[in-house]
């Protein structure tokens, strides 16, 4: 027992260091950027900075705050994202719901239609038509309704309603509930960490998409908050030399704005995570068990 002991626990100590390793790969290069993004123009020219900040500075978040429009774009992201999300949960808990029923008469033919749509997609022009046809260009609502559903979210929410227990589904019919009162008074309750981890897909999507906003929206006050950064960004870019008269120090200022850009892109959606990470890993797992 002892030497199994003595294995097992050498086993755990490499898995944690195998584990430790990897998180620190993935985080470094979101530290790198952090840091310099507040870090002096020489020290990120030089190449100095590793996860640490070197002459501690905030002029790339002032260059950013400073920008009304930034704010503006952060209030149609933060719309779009809530909106989206609820949308896109109502939908796919509808669909996945009936669709797990066995007595429903064609849901075959329905859950392959929709399986067809993840392999064989329109393209960007006919989907610019449809959207421009329904009068939705240039609205809020082409941000939010051509990415209303995923089908792969909808297959992992499926399987998780097909895996509740029948059981409690009978007992409320028994007792005269209908199918609405099952759902919203036993399933749903029940699917709190599949719901958590569905919304957490879809807010990431819908808060890092930036091609919609590109392709669809006309008005500069409707531009997403992703694509209002690559707008500065490249301007910046463009615009080198009128921004300063330092020469090499103005490239510097370029990258420091650059790495800024990421972290006020980013940062938001990061903070979301911690507060859902209980139901996310609960979630994905009960969601994909069985096919």
């Amino acid at each position: 027992m002892t030497r199994k002991k003595k294995k097992m626990s050498a086993a755990e100590t490499l898995l944690y260091v195998i584990v430790t390793l990897i998180v620190v790969i993935c985080i470094y290069p979101f530290l790198n950027v952090l840091a310099c993004s507040v870090s002096g123009k020489a020290a990120v020219l030089g190449g100095k900075v590793t996860f640490y900040p070197i002459d501690f500075q905030l002029d790339a978040y002032r260059e950013i705050f400073k920008q009304q429009s930034v704010w503006l774009s952060m209030q149609v992201t933060c719309v779009v994202t809530l909106s989206g999300t609820m949308l896109g949960l109502a939908l796919t808990i509808a669909a996945a719901y009936a669709l797990s029923k066995e007595k429903l008469k064609g849901r075959k033919i329905i859950s392959g239609f929709m399986l067809f749509t993840m392999y064989f997609g329109g393209g960007i022009i006919p989907t610019f038509i449809v959207v421009r046809g329904l009068g939705m260009y240039d609205t809020y609502a082409a941000l939010v309704v051509p990415s209303a559903m995923s089908v792969f979210n909808f297959i992992v929410m499926r399987t998780f309603f097909r895996e509740l227990p029948k059981e409690l589904e009978e007992a409320a019919l028994i007792d005269g509930a209908g199918d609405m009162k099952v759902l919203f008074q036993i399933a749903l309750p029940l699917s709190v960490p599949i719901i958590a981890t569905i919304g957490l897909f879809y807010a990431v999507g819908y808060w890092n998409d930036y091609f919609s906003s590109l392709i669809y929206i006309q008005s500069a006050e409707k531009f997403s908050l992703q694509l209002r950064l690559r707008q500065m960004l490249f301007a910046n870019e463009l615009n080198q030399a009128s921004m300063a008269a330092e020469g090499m120090g103005t490239q510097a200022m370029s990258e420091s704005l650059k790495m800024a850009t990421v972290v006020f892109a980013t940062l938001p959606i990061i903070l979301v995570y911690p507060w859902l990470q209980k139901y996310f890993v609960k979630g994905v797992m009960l969601g994909s068990v069985k096919g």
